[in-house]
């Protein structure tokens, strides 16, 4: 089974297995890309509503890799969707991509190149600049934003 992203009905993404999506993505879409939302569904397309506990273990991941700005409600919903019906989820979000795979979830890219390898994002913050393993909303030494910052 595969869980799709708004990118997949955007893109025109097609597939022969069964297929799996969620309601907020349909919210996302406007036009033929919400039509074909409504095709989909009408033929078949399973629609899920993934478990709050999912959800949480998601934002959890995303947290640990430091993702968890980048995520929105509904990419949660879509990355505890694919967990929690041992699916592969198709999207092109990086984010997405790097929490799904901490979580063991397979992923299918479909019009950019996928992620190489998984990341833990470091935060510096721009005063002192000292990292940090964890996101905050600012320096616990001198009170600065902080920025994400790529670990490599």
């Amino acid at each position: 089974m595969q869980v799709l992203d708004t990118s997949a009905f955007i893109h025109e993404y097609t597939t022969d297995d069964r297929t799996a999506s969620i309601p907020a993505v349909h919210e996302e879409l406007e036009g033929e890309h919400a039509f074909r939302f409504d095709a989909m569904e009408g033929s078949g397309m399973h629609i899920h509503v993934p478990d709050e506990g999912a959800v949480e273990r998601v934002t959890r991941a995303a947290g640990e890799t430091g993702d968890d700005g980048e995520l929105s409600a509904t990419d949660r919903r879509l990355v505890a969707t694919a967990f929690e019906l041992d699916a592969t989820l198709v999207t092109d979000d990086y984010a997405m991509q790097n929490v799904a795979e901490r979580l063991g979830v397979d992923v299918q890219v479909i019009a950019r190149d996928g992620i190489d390898e998984r990341r833990d994002w470091l935060f510096q913050c721009v005063g002192c600049g000292r990292e940090f393993d964890d996101d905050r909303d600012r320096c616990p030494i001198c009170g600065s934003d902080l920025n994400r910052k790529n670990p490599a």
